[in-house]
């Protein structure tokens, strides 16, 4: 695991939080630990069947609702 003193995390804070890796890193004052910084670890997300009972279609979903020719010439 990476250790990074205080005064130089809090000059880099946003890019070492882009660039985090999946291990952390520790941060020390004076040579000693004082934090970890680590990954939040979310769930990945479940899309497939996650509006089930939710929507109705109403309607012809294919069909635009206009007559037309497909053959016709201006």
């Amino acid at each position: 695991m990476t250790t990074m003193g205080a005064a130089k995390f809090k000059e880099q804070c946003l890019a070492i939080l882009d660039e985090l890796g999946a291990e952390g890193i520790v941060i020390t004052k004076h040579g000693r630990p004082v934090a970890r910084l680590i990954p939040y670890e979310q769930e990945p997300a479940r899309l497939i069947g996650s509006l089930k009972g939710r929507l109705a279609v109403k309607g012809d979903v294919i069909s635009t609702g206009l007559a037309w020719d497909a053959d016709a010439r201006p």
